[in-house]
């Protein structure tokens, strides 16, 4: 995915539109400003690999601006070509800022670090962010078949954009393929939810060993900084809050893992780090406040003392502790909620008893 073929409805190069005189800069140049500005202030470290496929995905563009603005970082010498695919930040990057550099002041950026401004949505996003968030809200109840070509026609959109739109929940791992190459959703089963967990609490240790390492040592005070936060008013934190704090830790952090492998076979659970948002909201009651924070701090904790073999026991800790909660929080929904039928997504459970009674 990192060469030069192009993602199903990607524009090419030449495709992109000059900006007229005297507005913002082009989309490669902000994506240029930006990863520049996070090697040098060490956020992107020495030995970082960055590839063209994950970024674009990231900062919800296509991948032609993104390889300019890595062409170009290697030009100046902050990247060069790692071996097999994509480039690695040169360690020390530059002693003085390029002429040019733009500065964006720390408010401008959200917890990640990128600037919202680069999120120029393509076509597929707004109808990515309705599918995501109708399947999220339905497994819960049951597994579901959604099928493309109803998708694009209830849309009225191109069956490319709907493949792309698929393609990207697939990477998300909310969707699966079956035997004969059909989209579906599974329910979030206790079995299933178990199964992901004991993935997690076997993976995600091994992955924070690694990213200690490269994390960034800002990275973990902002996190307890904003565990302490949290902790203050945990009673009022809403869903979008407590899934924040949950990406900081499991996606954030995870992220300065070198194990690439290991990083790919985390995104198999990412389908429950999607839905998170939803349970929480859906089942706030359960909880007069969310369990997982003060198990987070412990884990932070250790990292700040320098303790990552603890870090990485609390984390075990934690994960098992959350599966049993999750469990919990989707047979309440489940039980409670209703959900209106959809003409591009299907229950698997009528699906089933339909073809038993023909």
């Amino acid at each position: 995915m990192d060469g030069g073929e192009l993602m199903p409805g990607e524009a090419r190069p030449e495709d992109e539109h000059a900006a007229p005189v005297g507005a913002s800069p082009r989309l490669h140049a902000r994506i240029l400003q930006m990863l520049r500005r996070r090697i040098l202030d060490g956020s992107l470290p020495g030995a970082a690999r960055l590839m063209e496929s994950p970024l674009a995905l990231e900062l919800g563009v296509s991948r032609a601006p993104v390889r300019q603005a890595l062409a170009a970082l290697a030009a100046e010498g902050l990247i060069r070509r790692a071996q097999g695919r994509g480039f690695v930040v040169v360690s020390g990057g530059l002693v003085a800022e390029p002429p040019g550099l733009v500065r964006i002041d720390a408010a401008g950026h959200d917890r990640t670090g990128l600037d919202p401004a680069l999120t120029v949505k393509p076509s597929w996003q707004p109808i990515y962010d309705a599918v995501e968030k109708a399947i999220v809200e339905r497994i819960s109840v049951a597994g579901w078949r959604i099928v493309e070509v109803d998708l694009a026609r209830h849309f009225g959109v191109s069956r490319t954009i709907a493949r792309e739109v698929m393609a990207r929940l697939h990477q998300r791992g909310l969707v699966k393929r079956d035997d004969k190459s059909r989209w579906y959703a599974p329910a979030l089963t206790a079995d299933y939810i178990s199964e992901l967990y004991e993935l997690r609490w076997t993976l995600e240790p091994l992955a924070l060993l690694q990213a200690s390492e490269r994390a960034p040592p800002a990275l973990i005070r902002r996190m307890h900084a904003s565990l302490e936060d949290a902790i203050a008013r945990a009673a009022s934190l809403t869903g979008r809050e407590l899934d924040a704090l949950e990406a900081e830790l499991h996606v954030e952090l995870l992220r300065h893992c070198t194990n690439r492998t290991l990083l790919e076979a985390l995104r198999l659970y990412q389908s429950l780090l999607v839905a998170h948002t939803f349970l929480y909201d859906a089942s706030s009651s359960q909880f007069p406040s969310e369990p997982f924070l003060p198990e987070h701090m412990e884990v932070v904790e250790h990292l700040v003392s320098g303790d990552v073999t603890g870090a990485a026991q609390a984390l075990a800790k934690h994960l098992r502790g959350a599966c049993a909660r999750a469990i919990a929080r989707v047979d309440v929904i489940a039980r409670g909620l209703e959900v209106r039928d959809l003409p591009y997504m299907y229950r698997l459970d009528k699906l089933a008893l339909s073809i038993s009674r023909d």
